[in-house]
């Protein structure tokens, strides 16, 4: 028995597919979510999603978003989503220091800037720890 995911960024389907399981982190934890699932709406907060379809298990980044779950099918609509194995580190590395300079000279006064270079720092570590994390183990596909 699967699931259908399906996980969608405001620009592109990150990820298709009937699953066993698909594992949330929501705005008030982490949730596994099987087949035949109780209906929830659920927001989501900056994380991991991990989607397991047989024996592999395909590792996403999440930067906010909503998640539908119904008995048979997940849709996970994100802020930002991408797979743990198309992540360019160098960008991440490269956002997240451009990131950090411009905080250091910004004045919290300054809101939405602020706000906004916050929210791109957060963003370039989670990806640069999903990377860390989750890259390379034999464990999860190259190709996503």
């Amino acid at each position: 028995m699967t699931l259908r995911c399906e996980i969608v960024s405001q620009d592109r389907m990150v990820f298709e597919g009937d699953v066993d399981i698909v594992v949330l982190p929501g705005s008030d934890g982490e949730m596994g979510i099987l087949p035949h699932h109780a209906p929830l709406l659920t927001t989501l907060k900056y994380g991991i999603i991990k989607v397991r379809e047989k024996s592999q298990e395909y590792i996403f980044t999440v930067a906010g978003g909503v998640a539908e779950i119904q008995p048979d099918i997940v849709t996970v609509l994100a802020d930002a989503a991408e797979n743990v194995q198309e992540i360019d580190v160098a960008r991440a590395e490269a956002a997240r220091k451009h990131a950090e300079e411009a905080l250091s000279k910004i004045s919290p006064e300054d809101a939405d800037t602020y706000e906004k270079l916050e929210a791109t720092l957060r963003r370039s570590n989670l990806r640069l720890d999903a990377v860390r994390r989750h890259r390379g183990s034999k464990r999860f596909p190259t190709e996503g």
